[in-house]
């Protein structure tokens, strides 16, 4: 009787442990491109990411880049302070989208170039994602938008 329950015990476990990784290897699968990877130009500019791989990429809109093609195509240049990355777009941008301003962009880079497929925008004055913030503070360029004006770049 003992040799039996211990018998089904394994047979559980087993069954427990085949059935985990039979779950871990289709999420794996499906997940495909759901699972992106953030960069900041710097990254970027230091390795570039392999062909067809979809990530994210974040920094400030330089100043003077934004240019508006025929369509909606529009180009412009993500940097982090330390390197700049151009950027391609073909769609609707967000409203508080503008030069100067935080930005998080996915794509792939195709010869050099971020082909975003999606533009992602702050939300307010003050917002910035934290992936954004810790890529310019690693640059040493970020300015806490709540400190005093003139206030010197934060550097941690």
């Amino acid at each position: 009787m003992k040799g039996l329950k211990k018998q089904r015990r394994i047979q559980v476990i087993v069954l427990a442990a085949v059935a985990l990784i039979a779950s871990f290897v289709a999420f794996y699968f499906a997940a495909g491109d759901a699972l992106q990877y953030f960069r900041s130009p710097s990254d970027v500019a230091e390795k570039a990411p392999g062909p067809g791989e979809t990530f994210r990429i974040g920094g400030l809109v330089e100043t003077g880049s934004l240019v508006r093609g025929q369509g909606a195509q529009i180009t412009f240049t993500v940097t982090d302070g330390g390197a700049s990355i151009p950027v391609v777009y073909e769609g609707v941008l967000p409203d508080l989208f503008g030069e100067g301003e935080g930005v998080v962009a996915t794509g792939r880079l195709v010869d050099g170039t971020f082909r975003a497929t999606e533009i992602l925008a702050k939300h307010d004055e003050t917002y910035m994602p934290k992936e954004v913030i810790e890529a310019l503070k690693k640059q040493g360029v970020y300015v806490d938008p709540n400190a005093a004006p003139n206030a010197a770049p934060t550097t941690n």
